[in-house]
């Protein structure tokens, strides 16, 4: 039988190192998420760019990206699903934790609707936090959302005091100051005019969001400049110019924009070569053509970090006889 002081001393020690890793984890949260709001409020054009697994985050980041946008669209296709909130939150959730483990720079997530009610948002706040997560994105839409860019689709949106108090529960439920909770304003998607634009961006900044995402699906971006003409800069906004690529970059810096996302274009890059990859291992039956144009093993260990294994390995393992 174990010693009991041994026993009560082995269960305190664990407890020591989880507040230890508790207050780490807080303190890696506090740092991205200063970082992010910095993003917003900065006075340069910031860019964010999607990422859907840990190995494509952290790609991201070596490329010099200052945030990661963990794309709903690229996390919900990885898994084989629809952008309806047929991935539930904690698979998502899930998702997230290994994306902040292999990261150092913020991560701003889509959070679609919050996946639910206000109860559903702020408990998924507690959550992001835990994770060193910086930010979360909601969009004014009803539950089960559907992704904006699909053609013919009804998009229905939130009531717009109910959709403005589930920020608020949010704001208020954060523990880190800087978290930063992004409303995502859908009328344009639905068919609204700017001034209902307008009208729910300023309420959801008076509820306490930290920007607005100022959503359209245009070939043209006609509605995003009126709406930061009637704007004027009463808070960060944010675009995703996905369908309207076509605009120079630097007339949003002119009309104010603070923040671009590059929304899903790690997916559907990946998408491209992995299916043109296999149709061509498929038809030639060989590797001849195909391992000069992929990267090497090597480099796949070198993304898993493996260097770090075995510098560990030297360092725990007890050396192995030479007999």
């Amino acid at each position: 039988m174990l010693n009991r002081n041994f026993l009560r001393a082995f269960i305190n020690y664990g407890r020591q190192l989880s507040t230890v890793a508790a207050a780490n984890r807080k303190t890696i949260s506090t740092n991205r998420s200063a970082q992010l709001k910095e993003m917003l409020l900065s006075q340069k054009l910031e860019f964010i760019m999607e990422a859907h697994s840990a190995l494509s985050a952290k790609i991201v980041e070596e490329t010099g990206f200052k945030a990661i946008w963990a794309s709903g669209l690229s996390m919900s296709a990885s898994l084989g699903l629809r952008d309806s909130n047929e991935a539930s939150w904690t698979q998502v959730v899930d998702i997230l934790e290994f994306m902040s483990d292999a990261t150092t720079i913020p991560i701003l997530v889509d959070a679609d609707t919050g996946f639910g009610n206000f109860n559903n948002a702020r408990r998924l706040v507690r959550k992001l936090e835990q994770l060193g997560i910086a930010g979360a994105c909601i969009e004014d839409k009803l539950f089960p959302k559907t992704n904006s860019l699909l053609d013919n689709r009804e998009q229905p949106l939130a009531d717009i005091d109910e959709f403005a108090l589930k920020i608020r529960a949010m704001k208020d439920t954060q523990q880190d100051p800087n978290f930063c909770v992004v409303a995502r304003v859908e009328a344009f998607i639905s068919g609204w005019g700017c001034d209902e634009a307008v009208r729910r961006a300023e309420a959801y900044l008076s509820a306490g969001a930290d920007a607005i995402l100022m959503h359209s699906k245009k070939k043209e971006p006609k509605e995003i400049e009126e709406f930061m003409k009637v704007w004027k800069n009463k808070g960060p906004v944010i675009i995703v110019p996905t369908n309207y690529y076509q605009t120079p970059t630097e007339t949003f810096h002119k009309w104010g924009v603070s923040a671009i996302i590059w929304a899903n274009h790690n997916l559907r890059a990946s998408i491209k070569a992995m299916q043109a990859t296999s149709k061509r291992i498929y038809n030639e039956q060989t590797l001849i053509n195909i391992e000069p144009n992929i990267v090497s093993v090597k480099e796949v260990f070198r993304l898993q970090d493996d260097q770090e294994l075995v510098n560990a390995e030297k360092k725990y393992l007890p050396a192995k006889s030479k007999n």
